[in-house]
C-alpha cells in the first residue's frame, strides 16, 4: 500500500486523536508531507483528560538523520524530563512506567549496567529452548480450531509468557500481568480504560499492582535464589552498588510492558504484511534460515511498534535547521524516520531482503538503544519459524482493529484462518 497525502501541511495535527484514527495510508501520507515540507513542526500538546496540565508544546522530529542526532547526543537532548510521554508527568509516573528510559547518565548507566547481565548473549542462549517451547504451546492452543483472533489467542500470549517465565512469575499470574500491561499502554483506548475513568488512578493502580507482585517475588528470591532473572537482578552488584526493591519493580514494569507490546505488535504487523505480500512470504518460507536476519529487521522497520520517544533540550541548540531554546520538547517519530525516503529505497515496499536497513525500530543509536532488542529478534524469528512449519497457509480474513494510541502502533484484534492441525507431541 502507498501513502495518501490528503492533508496539507497546515491541516496536520499530530496532537489530535482523530489524526491517529485515520487510515494507515493517510497517516503515512501526512508524514510524507511533513518530511518534505516541514520536518521540524511545532504542535500544542495533546489533551491528557485532566491527568496533567497542558504543557507549552513540542517539536515533531520526522527525519531519520535528526532522530539519529538527538539519540546520539544525550548531553544536549536529555531523557530525564520524560521520554515516554509528551506531557510532563509527575515524578511517580516517570519512576513507575519508564525506569531507566526516563534517566540520563550517570544514573541511567548505573541501572543499565546492573540489569544488562540478564540480556547477555550467553544468558539469552539459555532461554532459546523456552522461547521455542512457548511458541509451540501458543500454536497448540489454537491449531485444532482452524481460525482464531491472531492477536489475543495466538500472538499476545507468546511474549508475555516468555518474560514472566524469565522473571520467575508463577503461571497463575501471567494473565494478571498481561491485563495490567494492556491498561498501562492502552490508557487512551476505551477497550482497556473506559471513557470517563480517572486515568491517573487507573494507571497508578496497574503500576502498583505490578510493583506489589515484584516486591513479593523479590523478597522471596533474596532469601531463596533460583536460576531466574529476578534472582540474578536481586543479587547483581557492581562496585558495591545494587538495585533497590523500587529499582527492581520499576524495571519489571518496563520489561513486561515494553517487551510484551513491542514484540506482539511487530509479529502482528508482520503477519499482516506477509498476507499482503505473498511473494515475500514464499521467499522467507523457501529459505528461512538464510533470510531470517534481514526479514526480522524489515518487520521491525515496517511495524515501528513504538511510534515515538521524547527528548528535552538542555541548552540552546539547533536541530534540523530549527533554532531551539533550553527546555524545549522534541518528539522523535521513529515511525516517520523508518519511512524516510532519503535513507530507505522505496520505503513503502515491504522487502525482506532489504539491506542495509538502518531502522530505528528499537530506538535510535546511543545509550537508550533497546536493551531487549536481541531477545525480541529471537522471539520474532522463533515464532515465524513455528508459524511457517505448522500454519503455512494462515491468512488474514478481516481488517485489523488498531489500538487507539499515538505511542504504540498496536493491533488489538486480527481474524485469521488456517488448515486445522494437530497439537505437538
Amino acid at each position: 500500500m502507498q501513502p495518501e497525502e490528503v492533508l496539507s501541511v497546515d491541516e496536520i495535527d499530530l496532537s489530535e486523536p482523530t489524526f491517529w484514527a485515520r487510515p494507515w495510508q493517510e497517516r503515512e501520507g501526512a508524514f510524507v508531507t511533513l518530511r518534505r515540507e516541514r520536518p521540524m513542526s511545532f504542535y500544542d500538546e495533546p489533551d491528557t483528560r485532566g491527568l496533567v496540565p497542558q504543557g507549552p508544546g513540542y517539536w515533531a522530529v520526522t527525519k531519520h538523520a535528526d532522530i539519529l542526532r538527538a539519540s546520539r547526543e544525550p548531553e544536549l537532548f536529555c531523557s530525564s524530563k520524560g521520554a515516554t510521554s509528551i506531557p510532563d508527568l509527575p515524578e511517580m509516573f516517570l519512576e513507575f512506567f519508564g525506569a531507566f528510559i526516563n534517566m540520563d547518565d550517570p544514573k541511567h548507566m548505573r541501572q543499565r549496567k546492573l540489569v544488562s547481565g540478564g540480556f547477555t548473549r550467553q544468558r539469552l542462549k539459555k532461554v532459546d529452548h523456552q522461547v521455542e517451547r512457548i511458541a509451540r504451546e501458543a500454536i497448540d492452543a489454537v491449531i485444532e480450531k482452524g481460525e482464531c483472533d491472531f492477536v489475543t489467542e495466538l500472538c499476545a500470549p507468546f511474549p508475555i509468557r516468555i518474560i514472566c517465565e524469565m522473571m520467575g512469575i508463577p503461571q497463575s499470574q501471567h494473565q494478571f500481568v498481561f491485563d495490567q500491561t494492556n491498561i498501562i499502554l492502552g490508557a487512551g483506548d476505551p477497550e482497556y480504560v473506559p471513557e470517563g475513568a480517572d486515568i491517573a488512578q487507573v494507571l497508578l493502580g496497574a503500576g502498583m499492582a505490578l510493583r506489589e507482585l515484584m516486591n513479593e517475588l523479590g523478597a522471596e528470591r533474596r532469601d531463596n535464589p533460583t536460576d531466574d532473572l529476578t534472582s540474578l537482578l536481586i543479587h547483581a552488584e557492581i562496585d558495591g552498588d545494587k538495585l533497590s526493591p523500587e529499582d527492581l519493580a520499576s524495571f519489571f514494569i518496563l520489561l513486561v510492558v515494553a517487551g510484551n507490546e513491542t514484540t506482539r505488535n511487530a509479529i502482528s504487523h508482520g503477519v499482516i504484511a506477509l498476507d499482503q505480500y505473498p511473494d515475500q512470504k514464499r521467499l522467507w518460507m523457501d529459505d528461512f534460515d538464510g533470510l531470517s536476519r534481514s526479514a526480522v529487521e524489515e518487520i521491525v522497520r515496517w511495524a515501528s511498534p513504538v511510534i515515538f520517544m521524547r527528548r528535552t533540550t538542555t541548552r540552546p541548540c539547533e536541530l534540523g535547521g530549527q533554532e531551539l531554546s533550553e527546555g524545549e520538547k522534541l518528539v522523535l517519530f521513529y515511525a516517520s524516520g523508518n519511512r524516510d525516503e532519503e535513507v530507505f529505497d522505496q520505503p513503502y515496499r515491504f522487502d525482506l531482503r532489504r539491506t542495509p536497513n538502518e531502522h530505528v525500530g528499537f530506538g535510535g543509536p546511543g545509550p537508550h538503544f533497546c536493551l531487549g532488542a536481541n531477545l525480541a529478534r529471537r522471539e520474532i524469528t522463533t515464532f515465524f519459524r513455528q508459524l511457517f512449519e505448522r500454519m503455512p497457509d494462515l491468512e488474514v480474513t478481516g481488517p485489523a482493529e488498531r489500538l487507539a494510541s499515538n505511542f504504540i502502533h498496536g493491533i488489538k484484534h486480527l481474524p485469521c484462518r488456517y488448515t486445522p492441525g494437530r497439537i505437538s507431541s
